[in-house]
């Protein structure tokens, strides 16, 4: 039965933890005003759209960005939360924390698309610099808006952009002593904890 459980939670996070992935990265490519006739974008929009469709009519739109996405994220991480308790323990605990624990979650994956667009941007501009792939467009779609603050501060020391040093660090410190502090306030499990 143990093994059965174990199966099932893998099979449930890997699944779940993807379309969470797409759920919140539709909203960051409306958040960063990406391309969304990027195949890549295509593929999210076709995704995400038959969920989203009926949230829309019911979540207004704040400043310009469709919430529903972000409220779709939250409930597909409550979700998954929910399901992964109830396979580990056979209960969720306190209910009422699912849902902070699903915002401290969906915050950790948001900055973490952010950390791991950086390093593949950082990987294409040494191995395929100005690359037109669809893939690449769209990360570095992404990747700009979290750059511009730091390349401000920072000249560009001839030819070398470090800006990407500084956002590695700030998005990890964010993680380490934001999101990780806020999920140990919370009580969040050990096996949530693992998801982020």
């Amino acid at each position: 039965m143990i093994g059965l459980n174990t199966a099932a939670i893998f099979v449930l996070q890997t699944l779940g933890s993807l379309y969470l992935l797409i759920v919140l990265l539709r909203f960051v490519l409306q958040l960063v005003r990406a391309n969304f006739y990027n195949p890549l974008s295509q593929f999210i929009v076709k995704a995400t759209q038959p969920l989203l469709k009926p949230l829309r009519r019911i979540i207004p739109s704040v400043f310009g960005l469709d919430m529903s996405s972000l409220v779709l994220a939250i409930i597909v991480q409550i979700i998954l939360m929910t399901l992964t308790l109830l396979l580990m323990f056979g209960t969720t605990g306190d209910p009422l924390k699912l849902p902070v624990w699903a915002i401290i979650g969906v915050t950790a994956l948001f900055l973490n698309i952010f950390f791991f667009a950086l390093i593949v941007s950082v990987i294409l501009s040494w191995v395929a610099p100005g690359s037109h792939n669809p893939a690449a467009e769209l990360v570095n779609q992404i990747c700009e808006p979290a750059l511009a603050p730091f390349r401000k501060i920072v000249p560009n020391l001839g030819g070398l952009d470090i800006s990407p040093i500084l956002a590695f660090l700030v998005i990890k410190l964010l993680d380490m002593l934001v999101i990780n502090n806020l999920a140990i306030m919370s009580g969040m499990p050990d096996v949530l904890r693992l998801l982020m």
